[in-house]
């Protein structure tokens, strides 16, 4: 998501006026999980999730055959450090975009029971458009 930091907050309110943000709070132990699956084949950049969207060999790259490889900042370790810092950076955009009062949360841990809740916001915020044809 997109501002992170309290800087990029900022810096987005010099180029526009946010009505409306979305914030999904995830458990910590489901997003580690769910990163800490990611392994990609390098050349081609491909990613599987081997939860999700795992490859048809494990291991494998689907298409060329060679070894996928799990990079550094995907290790569960590394996820968890960086969990961490994303939450101490994130903290006071929350805090930020609550106070304007445009701060919608969402909890869960599926895609497909946020999905329906989300939508309906984001549908109810947007204006119909009506092209000249449809208006004669």
């Amino acid at each position: 998501g997109f501002p992170r930091t309290l800087v990029q907050a900022e810096a987005l309110d010099r180029i526009c006026e946010l009505d409306l943000v979305i914030s999904l709070n995830i458990p910590f132990e489901t997003l580690k999980d769910r990163l800490s699956a990611r392994w990609i084949h390098p050349s081609s950049g491909r990613v599987y999730n081997m939860e999700f969207n795992p490859p048809h060999v494990h291991g494998v790259d689907d298409i060329t055959g060679e070894p996928l490889i799990q990079q550094e900042d995907d290790k569960p370790d590394a996820v968890a450090a960086r969990l961490r810092k994303y939450k101490d950076a994130a903290k006071p955009v929350i805090e930020l975009y609550k106070n304007r009062g445009v701060l919608h949360s969402f909890s869960g841990t599926e895609t497909n029971k946020i999905w329906p809740y989300v939508y309906s916001l984001v549908s109810s915020k947007i204006r119909p458009v009506h092209s000249k044809e449809a208006n004669p």
